[in-house]
């Protein structure tokens, strides 16, 4: 009998937490974002192989994902029950309960389970001196989820004092509460089709959008769909897609896609006929560039180059700079860029698409068009950057024209630049936020 005691609380030792994995994943990930400032994409990208199950990879995913982007919410409720703010040393215990909070508040998961892997998670890592504050907030958030719910401000909440007031003043405090809104929900797939006509770009429930894009609300692992394999679309924002087809592209005339990874508008370009160069300064962002050519069999070249120094062999016709930003239009598929970017990265971002602009306008061909590009919802790095620019001499704006942006008027600017913002087709899914211009070099 002492033997078979003796064995017994060895083998409850040894069974897996069910749950905890994926839990562990998602902890992980949120670390790397909070303390590296690690874009969410490339954190789970290094974790969510170790997960072997589709369904703890899907898990992981969306709860790190809502993580971040119920975080303000999540911190609000987690400050009525914390009587002093954790020390700077307890980041693993705060991202512990930032997961908790986002699968008891936002995912609605078992309460029981929730908490539990929580505990596990502070016991087995460097948070275990948290273990008890974990069960006794996860406990408490449980027994009161409808009543922090209530009446809650979720937009506010969720959205940094500083892009609050710049969207406010931008965009009037009614609009900027809509992009706020536009963000609390994950949003669907867009896919850009090789050919408009391809019957396999269509998966079951897609939508066609007005402006070619198809619209995938519930789309699955992207690997599995039909067509992905043999490359007859990629994955693009809607809004994304939109700049490369302003510029108009035809077969034969010689394109230039500045800062072109991770690639979409190259495809765009390829697929239209033209002789493509794609430049961009990082040459691992250019390998998934030229394995998306590869599996859609489009072909161009590509250069690994600081976009503001390439110099081409011949003038091109054509121009596309999709120039580096704050990238605060894509919040909605990105929620970590609300709280890893600074209102002092503006400065030299502006300085470096102002640099880049120049550049443009130096090799493109007299009367080449160039469209200048950017995913950012403010208005230094779109509108300023602009009238700025046209200042300089040289080159006029070629007005973009309501039938060009099918269903999207609303986002044409007075000056007759593109805006389009989150809360855009909000009754489709929302939009990413995109500032587009498109200018002509004097002949």
């Amino acid at each position: 009998m002492g033997t078979k005691n003796a064995r017994t609380p060895a083998r409850r030792q040894a069974e897996p937490v069910p749950g905890l994995p994926a839990r562990r994943t998602a902890l992980r990930a949120l670390t790397a974002v909070l303390t590296d400032r690690l874009p969410l994409d490339a954190a789970l990208a290094g974790e969510l192989g170790a997960l072997a199950e589709p369904r703890d990879r899907a898990f992981a995913h969306a709860l790190a994902g809502a993580a971040l982007r119920r975080r303000g919410q999540i911190e609000a409720v987690l400050a009525g029950f914390i009587e002093r703010p954790l020390p700077k040393s307890a980041a693993e215990a705060r991202a512990i309960l930032l997961v908790l909070g986002a699968e008891l508040l936002v995912l609605g998961g078992a309460p029981h389970a929730a908490v539990a892997t929580a505990v596990a998670l502070a016991g087995a890592g460097r948070a275990r001196s948290f273990k008890g504050l974990v069960n006794a907030v996860g406990r408490r958030i449980a027994e009161r989820r409808d009543e922090l719910l209530e009446g809650a401000d979720i937009a506010r909440l969720c959205t940094p004092d500083w892009l609050w007031s710049r969207w406010s003043a931008a965009y009037g405090e009614g609009t900027a509460r809509a992009i706020a809104e536009a963000h609390l929900e994950p949003p669907p797939l867009d896919i850009t089709p090789r050919r408009p006509d391809d019957p396999l770009a269509f998966a079951e429930g897609a939508e066609l959008l007005p402006t070619g894009s198809v619209r995938l609300a519930r789309p699955g692992p992207v690997p599995s769909l039909p067509g992905f394999s043999e490359g007859i679309w990629w994955v693009q924002d809607a809004a994304a897609a939109l700049p490369a087809r302003l510029l108009g592209p035809r077969p034969g005339e010689r394109i230039l896609d500045l800062c072109a990874a991770p690639g979409g508008k190259t495809l765009q370009l390829a697929a239209a006929g033209a002789e493509v160069t794609a430049v961009d300064i990082s040459p691992e962002r250019l390998e998934g560039l030229a394995e998306n050519l590869a599996r859609t069999g489009l072909s161009a070249r590509i250069v690994a180059a600081d976009a503001a120094e390439f110099v081409p062999d011949e003038a091109p016709d054509r121009i596309l700079l999709d120039a580096p930003c704050l990238a605060t239009g894509t919040i909605r598929r990105h929620p970590d860029i609300a709280w890893s970017k600074r209102e002092a990265d503006l400065g030299p971002l502006r300085a470096m698409q102002a640099r880049l602009l120049e550049a443009a306008g130096r090799v493109l061909a007299p009367g080449g068009t160039l469209v200048y590009a950017v995913c950012s919802l403010e208005p230094e790095e779109g509108p300023a950057q602009i009238a700025a620019f046209l200042r300089m001499g040289g080159f006029s704006r070629v007005p973009v024209a309501p039938d060009e942006v099918p269903g999207l008027a609303e986002a044409l600017t007075p000056e007759g630049d593109l805006r389009t913002l989150p809360c855009h087709w909000r009754e489709r899914g929302g939009l990413d936020g995109f500032f587009a211009a498109r200018l002509r070099k004097a002949p």
